[in-house]
């Protein structure tokens, strides 16, 4: 959908255990940027080894005022997202990845006191209680059930493209963590564990830094007919 798109990689036998994928994409409208990036998310379902699995990249609206609109958007994208064959919404996903640019800001607190706080290395402490993506979470207006590693990296946003440098425009932005990564886990029978969360400075061919992830899935117990299965492609 334009500029927002989405990739999934696996090892070269993935094939073997990968069932029933489907793709979707959602505009909510709204446009920004010099290239006109629209709004909206794009999706994919895989059955992989016995369990679904749906990743979802999205932008939604900018601004610190927006956060209805933010708030509204999520929850329309969760309903319209593969309406047509099943609805993740009413029947939820076992595993649900939710990703990109959120655009959730930092409330009540301007630019500089909040650049101070990470130059002094407090952001995690402090600034944490400032975002509308945690704030919004804790009122139940958003991703409910699910689950984010600690923001313990400094806020991805806004940056001089080529530096490691926030906006020194005459903005001025306040600096806020817009890009996220987020996951759901519905089946008990899953346990997650994020062994890292972090955003990669390094990379400066942007106005954001991007974040990275690593999520491990294990699962307690198994169909006697889906380790038939696995076994025969072993075999193979």
């Amino acid at each position: 959908m334009q500029s927002l798109q989405l990739y999934i990689f696996g090892s070269k036998n993935s094939e073997l255990f990968v069932k029933e994928v489907e793709v979707d994409k959602h505009d909510v409208g709204g446009c920004g940027g010099l290239i006109r990036r629209k709004k909206g998310a794009v999706a994919i379902s895989i059955r992989y080894k016995g369990i679904q699995m749906v990743f979802i990249s999205c932008h939604l609206s900018a601004h610190a005022r927006n956060v209805e609109e933010r708030n509204s958007q999520c929850r329309h994208i969760s309903h319209s997202l593969f309406s047509k064959t099943w609805n993740p919404y009413a029947k939820p996903a076992p595993v649900t990845v939710w990703l990109g640019d959120l655009n959730y800001r930092l409330q009540g607190i301007n630019t500089f006191p909040a650049r101070n706080l990470i130059v002094n290395n407090l952001h995690g402490q402090l600034l944490t209680t400032k975002d509308q993506l945690l704030q919004e979470a804790e009122r139940g207006q958003v991703f409910s059930g699910y689950c984010e590693g600690t923001l313990a990296f400094k806020p991805t946003y806004k940056y001089n493209i080529g530096s490691n440098e926030y906006d020194t425009s005459y903005k001025i932005r306040v600096p806020a963590w817009t890009d996220r990564i987020l996951f759901k886990i519905e089946d008990e029978d899953i346990n997650a564990t994020l062994h890292s969360y972090e955003a990669i400075d390094s990379v400066d061919s942007s106005d954001h830094k991007p974040v990275k992830a690593h999520l491990c899935l294990k699962v307690n117990k198994m169909d006697h007919s889906f380790k038939s299965k696995i076994s025969q492609y072993e075999q193979v």
